[in-house]
């Protein structure tokens, strides 16, 4: 009974320090700015919202909550040996990462360039510094690399997870120059999931010690055990125009999980052979930002999905509770005649439209190939498209260029993002994670 009334103490007071701290809300209004500049984004683009940006950011912020009560479950057994003089200097570092580029804001990249200063720090007992430097030369030294580690692939396997259950559903269609100057259609995939984590850490105390020994800490959990509350984003930024969004997702999420694995693998063996610390600190950043670059020279290799095929037209999104919705019509699939009549341009679509503005037949082809067949009467008011947005052709009046995202652009969005064609001006990129305050991203 003492251990469990310890323990209900303990939780307390980490969530409370949790909702003290300014960081989680600060990851809250950056989930919400990026989200209603994506919406600014497709307003300019398509003159409709696609996305409801309160509800993307409350979809992220529970799914964000449940991933911190599962890693915090799972982190209850690895242990921290975290101050919190340890967790201001990994938002030091994080924080110097953002002014570098968003998406470097990540504990993948923090934790690693920490653990690499640590090991020179190591190679160098005598060098003490002075005055604050002093100060901060002993924290970077008693941080424990390997456990935060293990953090950064557990936080990896939790986003795989979420890149997966919500990663496509919040996919933003566009338009941009691809290769030799082509428009084509593609999707820009940015989800960010602030995840509070309640981190079981040595403390001393007059309270009970746990009946289990967590991995990481030894003797120091003798003495009692505490909570601490470490409020971080994990989040991920993809763009493609050779795949399906969920077909991305699907492959994005399998590549985190296999990163989050390796690291957390490599930072268990660290923990027991100490010159695997120096290579597992290394792998977090370097191969995390390899799968950034492969996935940026797979889609450069890939053909286009989302241009207009011959005789036909391809739809590259389809606007929620619209007509096109509600007879079926699937994003990458390819309208060849409406009303009986073939529909090689747009133009030529919106002129069957009017043949019969109470009425319209469809003639579809879909994914696998097949023909399907769709029709339904058609009201006053309803989008003059059916609710479709179709890949662009020669005639699109605007168009973005990617680019890494910064926070200038992130904090100040500008309308202007996406140019008209022949003037295009950059519409910004978080790279593979534009994740936000420490990432796992």
């Amino acid at each position: 009974m003492d251990l469990v009334l310890e323990g209900l103490w303990n939780l307390a007071g980490a969530v409370g320090q949790l909702f003290l701290q300014p960081f989680y809300y600060i990851s809250i209004i950056m989930v919400l700015l990026l989200y209603r500049r994506q919406v600014i984004l497709e307003r300019r683009l398509f003159h409709v919202r696609l996305n409801n940006w309160l509800a993307q950011t409350w979809r992220t912020v529970l799914g964000g909550l449940l991933a911190g009560i599962i890693v915090s479950l799972v982190g209850a057994f690895i242990g921290m040996t975290l101050t919190i003089e340890g967790i201001l200097c990994i938002w030091a570092v994080t924080i110097v990462l953002l002014l570098v580029r968003v998406r470097y804001l990540c504990l993948a990249y923090s934790v690693g360039l920490l653990g690499v200063i640590q090991f020179i720090l190591d190679r160098f007992p005598s060098f003490v510094g002075s005055g604050f430097g002093a100060e901060v030369i002993r924290t970077v030294r008693e941080l424990n690399i390997p456990a935060l580690l293990c953090l950064v692939g557990l936080l990896h396997l939790a986003e795989g997870l979420l890149v997966r259950w919500q990663g496509a559903s919040f996919a933003g269609p566009l338009f941009f120059e691809g290769k030799r100057g082509k428009l084509v259609g593609g999707y820009q995939m940015q989800s960010l999931w602030p995840v509070p984590l309640l981190l079981l850490i040595p403390a001393h105390t007059t309270g009970g010690v746990l009946p289990w020994t967590p991995l990481f800490g030894g003797d120091a959990w003798q003495d009692g055990f505490g909570l601490v509350a470490l409020p971080i984003i994990i989040g991920f930024s993809e763009m493609t125009s050779g795949m399906l969004p969920q077909v991305k997702a699907r492959l994005t999420s399998n590549r985190l999980l296999f990163y989050g694995l390796a690291v957390l693998v490599l930072a268990l063996l660290s923990h027991w052979w100490g010159w695997i610390l120096l290579p597992a600190a290394l792998v977090s950043f370097l191969l995390h930002e390899g799968l950034v670059w492969y996935s940026r020279f797979e889609e450069q290799e890939s053909s286009p999905l989302f241009v207009n095929p011959a005789g036909g037209l391809k739809v590259l999104a389809v606007l929620p509770d619209s007509p096109a919705r509600e007879m079926g019509i699937l994003v990458g699939e390819t309208i060849r005649k409406v009303n009986g009549v073939p529909v090689p341009t747009k133009e030529e679509m919106h002129a069957a439209l009017r043949m019969n503005p109470a009425f319209c037949k469809l003639e579809v082809l879909n994914l696998k190939g097949e023909i399907k067949f769709l029709q339904r009467a058609i009201y006053a008011g309803e989008h003059h498209q059916l609710g479709v947005i179709l890949a662009p052709d020669d005639k699109a009046p605007v168009a973005v260029r990617l680019q890494p995202l910064s926070l200038l652009q992130l904090l100040r969005p500008r309308r202007s993002e996406a140019g008209a064609r022949g003037k295009r001006r950059p519409a910004g990129r978080g790279g593979d994670k534009a994740s936000q305050p420490p990432s796992a991203g």
